[in-house]
């Protein structure tokens, strides 16, 4: 198969729509469903993704993808029964590593992964399929199936989940092009190899960085590698914790990935544990309950007559005081950014969620400055001297 034709592109005005192959046949088989153009979007960042940290950390790698960004990334290390719980996976005993892999992705942002597009680095197997079933999602790549996993995916969405197969020898062209506005861009596809040896230089007083924070960002990295610019990412314990993608301003990614890092670690605090829900209360709804309780927006949940329509009891307030003394717990962060940092801002709102440990091209004027305020809090710093934009 060479082309496939789709029902329409970026939007549904926008007609005729289909993916092709100038040269040889398209490395995909659709088991099922009829995925659309921005499904391959995610698809195939995502299973670039996945590979890559495949072959860099040599785990089964997952990934939760909404409109060509990660909402999540992780790799298959097991499941504390914290985690498990707070992914919404602790009635399970066991988990494959590739599962444990989705949940980390899939639970990292999950307000942001609704309704995601999966990747997975390894042959999808039954215990994957079964967390994917009951999650809100448009589809999965993965290079196979194992024959009763597919038959658990062909069953979600009445019938029409999208299931695509990809072959995994398949390497693309070295020049790459797309269109925008009737003329052809053309580059080197980016095929820059992302390991510790982007970390070795130094730059702040601290220069020790632990074998698992290495890997902690060589995951942000290579997660930023397809994250839409400009990008921040924030990673711990194998998975990416916080995604700040495609803002203007670097303070505001640093930010908004910060704030997602926050509310991941807000959810392992007791309140949050042990809110009450309602037994009909679907996942989704849980999510956004407690995406607003841990928010200066938590009455929106806890008023007179709402609080009543998600929760068994009315649970306590958790107000931002007790927030603020929780989240001072949360270290051994590390931070991960796709272009230079060119104020210490940053690196003080990064440390406000825990960071320790930093990876970033370097080349600023204001390196001098940066480097500094890392100083100040004795965060271990490295310039890995390249740059990660993707659009």
């Amino acid at each position: 198969m060479r082309e496939l034709e789709l029902k329409y592109g970026c939007n549904p005005n926008q007609k005729p729509s289909k993916i092709f192959m100038n040269n040889g046949e398209l490395p995909i088989n659709v088991l099922n469903g009829k995925p659309g153009y921005i499904n391959f979007l995610d698809a195939f960042n995502g299973w670039q993704l996945v590979s890559e940290l495949k072959k860099a950390a040599g785990l089964p790698a997952a990934t939760s993808f909404k409109h060509v960004s990660p909402a999540g990334a992780a790799v298959g290390i097991d499941l504390t029964d914290l985690e498990k719980k707070i992914y919404w996976v602790d009635d399970y005993s066991k988990l494959s590593p590739l599962s444990c892999a989705y949940a980390r992705a899939r639970g990292a942002d999950r307000m942001s992964s609704f309704g995601d597009f999966i990747a997975l680095s390894d042959v999808c197997d039954t215990d994957t399929a079964n967390l994917i079933k009951r999650e809100v999602s448009d589809g999965v790549i993965a290079p196979g199936f194992e024959p009763e996993a597919l038959e658990i995916l062909k069953a979600k969405k009445k019938g029409n989940y999208n299931i695509i197969q990809i072959d995994p020898e398949y390497v693309p062209a070295s020049v790459e092009h797309k269109e925008v506005f009737g003329i052809t861009f053309e580059q080197g596809r980016n095929d820059l190899v992302i390991d510790e040896k982007l970390l070795t230089e130094m730059v702040t007083d601290n220069k020790e960085i632990p074998n698992d924070a290495k890997i902690d960002l060589i995951i942000a990295l290579i997660t930023l590698k397809y994250t839409q610019s400009n990008s921040v990412c924030y990673a711990k314990g194998g998975q990416a914790i916080g995604i700040g993608a495609g803002q203007q301003s670097r303070i505001h990614c640093t930010r908004l990935a910060g704030n997602k890092a926050d509310n991941w670690f807000l959810r392992q605090n007791e309140k949050v544990l042990n809110l009450p829900f309602l037994d009909t209360i679907k996942r989704a709804d849980r999510d956004n309950a407690i995406d607003v309780y841990i928010s200066d927006d938590y009455m929106d949940v806890l008023a007179d007559g709402e609080w009543q329509k998600i929760f068994k009891t009315k649970p306590q307030v958790f107000t931002r005081e007790e927030r603020r003394m929780w989240l001072d717990k949360m270290n051994g962060v590390s931070l991960a950014s796709d272009a230079f940092f060119p104020f210490g801002d940053n690196i003080e709102r990064a440390h406000r969620s825990g960071v320790e440990y930093i990876a970033q091209p370097g080349g600023s004027i204001r390196d001098d400055h940066v480097i500094s305020t890392c100083n100040k809090y004795n965060i271990a710093m490295c310039f890995t001297g390249i740059r990660l934009f993707h659009h």
